[in-house]
């Protein structure tokens, strides 16, 4: 069974085929990462008319480098939520226009599950029960899949991501968007010890914070080079040297890490599962990667460095799983919902 994926969440144009939720025909992305850099972040306004712009031939893209025809194409699978609300409206008004169209069955995807099903297209499938940690720039969750239609919410952030926080330190201390690439490249040349960073204590027992970590590094930053906190933070980054910097990034690096995984092997101990996966943006950390598989000492699912950030495969590969177990939507009834949780 072939699978059309589109993904269109945030500032990616993305579509991909799969086969049989296992083997990757295609997999077309179009970053806009260039465009958001001079704003630091991604801009909403700005990255809804780039999706515009590319949607189309991105789809074309996909069918080309599979060397398929819509004949060939058994579904479509979109994703329909969570994001920003003007990308979700491009990638679903092309997936509705065209399953009308071409009369194909399509399936709504939620990101969130999708970012984990990107672990399914690796050579070794995880197996059921799945304990899954899903950190991006957007969401930071620790989930438990009994099944593919059987999941829960263990805990996740109260406040931001652990990619916010991330990007957002990289902006103080004067490190280029997006800031988790950034961050784990300069802080290879730092000492992860050179400042003292709390962990935040929140009362769920699998939650995540990182709101108060930033403020830290912020406050750090301030005392290091010598100012109180009226100094416009803006203006931090030329005050500090690049051994500062990359300190500032090895130790705000190892805390964050450290904060997801003591919660991470906590529900591992509760629930010993038979696979644990790694999801989202911020699974391609490879430092993250390195004391995980420390700490739990078992084998840990990572997708593909090309699949751990937005892109339309993991869409196609769960829309591959729903359409064992569901029944596809009907493209006239399909609204994007920007801020739905997964369960």
């Amino acid at each position: 069974m072939k699978i059309l994926g589109i993904e269109t969440s945030c500032d990616e144009t993305a579509a991909a085929i799969v086969q049989d939720g296992r083997t990757i025909l295609s997999n077309v992305i179009n970053s806009q990462i260039d465009i958001h850099k001079i704003y630091g972040g991604v801009v909403p306004e700005v990255a809804a008319r780039s999706h515009i712009e590319v949607i189309n031939p991105v789809i074309n893209q996909a069918l080309t480098d599979a060397h398929l025809t819509w004949d060939d194409i058994d579904a479509i699978a979109a994703t329909y939520a969570p994001g920003l609300v003007g990308s979700l409206l491009i990638g679903t008004l092309a997936a509705r226009t065209l399953a009308i169209l071409k009369n194909k069955p399509l399936y709504p995807i939620h990101h969130i599950q999708a970012h984990v099903y990107a672990n399914f297209l690796n050579e070794k499938t995880p197996e059921f029960p799945i304990l899954a940690l899903i950190v991006s720039g957007g969401h930071s969750q620790l989930m438990l899949f009994k099944s593919h239609t059987d999941y829960e919410i263990l805990g996740q952030t109260c406040d931001d991501a652990v990619g916010e926080a991330f990007d957002k330190v990289a902006k103080i201390i004067g490190l280029p968007y997006p800031g988790g690439p950034s961050i784990a490249e300069t802080a290879k040349q730092g000492d992860p010890n050179t400042y003292k960073l709390p962990k935040a204590k929140v009362s769920g027992k699998y939650d995540f914070s990182f709101s108060g970590l930033k403020t830290a590094v912020l406050r750090a930053v301030q005392r290091e080079v010598g100012v109180d906190i009226t100094f416009p933070s803006n203006d931090l980054a030329g005050l500090l040297n690049d051994t500062q910097r990359a300190n500032f990034a090895a130790s705000f690096q190892k805390i964050a890490v450290e904060t997801l995984i003591d919660k991470t092997q906590q529900a591992f101990q509760d629930y010993s599962p038979k696979s644990v996966v790694i999801a989202g943006g911020v699974a391609a950390n490879s430092e993250l990667r390195r004391m995980l598989s420390e700490r739990l000492q078992i084998d840990i699912s990572y997708p593909q460095i090309e699949l751990c950030t937005d892109n339309a495969a993991m869409v196609a590969c769960l829309g591959y799983y729903q359409s064992q177990n569901e029944q596809p939507t009907d493209p006239f009834n399909i609204e994007v919902l920007p801020s739905l949780s997964l369960k």
